[in-house]
């Protein structure tokens, strides 16, 4: 959506307005997770209205994370970064007719792609803001529901910022609905970001229960926050922090590593950290929609050779994970985490953002980093065993990182965009996505910011080098 310099008061007024509707319209139908639309009131609703009642104030933070799971960073179809990043990178063939930017590694400034993961994340972004202003100006909420509110609103804001500083560099933090100040506001470093973001995780931390609200865990707990600061203390190189964080998750009697590789993307899933609920009841994961196919060639999008190649002899995971479909000499593998594609009689698979094999993998790296290597071996170990292979016994440090960043290849692979993220933190990706990627060149390694939003706001120059 391209706006105006003339416009961009009455944007910011709309999106508040709307928000507030959208509040409104949505309640929480009894005993479960789903909600109905009713009739809004001809006056505009004010948003002390929305937070005098536990149903509405809930039903506000609901409506965020239905508009997350359909659209934005974490989708599981075309507009994800999954889908997205898989292609930027190494994971994901195109096989779609047309060029496709990500793939081609051709993005630009004007791409309507990076416009709409921008948008729709400053949007969102908003909508948790005005959620988070709401709970605490409200005196009819419990403190119990205040604090699960605010506690997962400063999860989801930290969340959305998090991958929009990976991908975009410098960018604004936001953290009111302000929209005059919104619509001026400057980039900050990626050391302010990282300390703001901190600083909410922690907040959230003490905030958030540690049960979770529902049995299906489709709501974060303070255990979810612990997951994402602790992938942010690892990209920050912050090891002992990573390890603590990662650590609290991993001894928790809540979560264990699923020893039948079947069962990892399962709804009920012991591994499973936090997921988003799927778009009723037997509709599966959006991620199966994207990668199943059952006739070649695809539609869409099948697994790279490089990432076919990179699994070990007697991996598990290929055999479990992945599916090959052949037709004569040709042959086309897609990703098979996800394995329900129709809807069944109850679903069986809901889209997992976090989960507890990457919090090893975490704290194994960061026991690496401190000079731990037995304990950063036995972390790798327990994921490899999992997948049937055997031990690792190195000695230094070089080598069991280059082993971590092999395992995270594997077990993360088609997961929001890890391999990417990974190949820029390791220094590595320059000289990995030359290889294979004719349209790879250094600048890459950050999207442009969106033109059109440039044009809005000056303050968000200089564009990234490249662009």
């Amino acid at each position: 959506m391209k706006i105006n310099k003339i416009s961009i008061i009455k944007y910011f007024r709309l999106q508040e307005i709307k928000w507030g509707l959208a509040m409104v319209v949505l309640f929480v139908m009894s005993g479960c997770e789903k909600f109905i639309e009713t009739n809004p009131p001809h006056s505009q609703i004010t948003r002390t209205i929305v937070f005098e009642d536990s149903k509405t104030a809930n039903a506000a933070m609901a409506g965020i994370y239905i508009n997350m799971r359909d659209g934005g960073l974490l989708n599981g179809l075309f507009g994800g970064l999954t889908y997205r990043l898989g292609l930027y990178a190494d994971e994901l063939e195109n096989y779609a007719a047309g060029v496709n930017y990500f793939h081609a590694n051709s993005l630009f400034a004007d791409d309507s792609g990076v416009l709409d993961t921008w948008t729709k994340s400053y949007n969102q972004i908003y909508a948790i803001n005005s959620v988070i202003e709401g709970v605490k100006a409200s005196t009819a909420l419990s403190i119990q529901d205040k604090n699960q509110l605010l506690g997962e609103g400063l999860f989801l804001r930290s969340l959305i910022h998090f991958y929009l500083m990976n991908l975009f560099g410098e960018i604004p933090y936001v953290n009111s609905t302000d929209y005059q100040l919104n619509s001026t506001m400057g980039k900050v470093s990626v050391k302010s970001m990282t300390e703001y973001l901190t600083a909410d995780l922690k907040q959230s931390i003490t905030l958030l229960p540690l049960n979770y609200s529902n049995i299906q865990r489709i709501r974060p707990n303070r255990f979810a926050s612990y997951a994402l600061l602790a992938r942010l203390m690892l990209y920050n190189g912050q090891w002992k922090e990573a390890e603590e964080a990662a650590a609290l998750i991993i001894n928790n009697n809540q979560y264990s590593l699923q020893t039948d590789l079947n069962k990892v993307f399962l709804k009920e899933s012991t591994e499973t950290i936090w997921q988003w609920e799927s778009n009723g009841a037997g509709v599966n994961s959006l991620e199966a929609q994207l990668f199943i196919f059952t006739a070649g060639p695809p539609a869409q999008v099948a697994l790279t050779k490089v990432l076919l190649d990179a699994f070990e002899q007697g991996d598990q995971r290929f055999t479990t994970w992945t599916k090959t479909l052949t037709s004569g000499t040709n042959k086309w593998v897609h990703a098979f985490k996800y394995k329900e594609r129709a809807s069944t009689t109850v679903s069986k698979e809901y889209s997992i953002i976090l989960r507890l094999a990457e919090q090893y993998l975490i704290r194994a790296e960061a026991k690496a980093k401190q000079g731990n290597f037995s304990g950063a071996l036995q972390d790798l170990n327990a994921i490899r065993r999992r997948a049937g292979l055997s031990d690792l016994v190195y000695a230094n440090e070089k080598d069991i990182i280059n082993a971590i960043e092999k395992e995270r290849r594997i077990e993360l692979f088609t997961e929001f965009g890890h391999r990417f993220f990974d190949l820029k933190r390791y220094g590595t990706i320059d000289a990995v996505l030359k290889l294979s990627k004719p349209g790879w060149n250094t600048n890459d390694v950050l999207w442009p910011l969106p033109a059109a939003e440039i044009n809005i706001n000056p303050k968000l120059n200089p564009q990234n080098v490249g662009y």
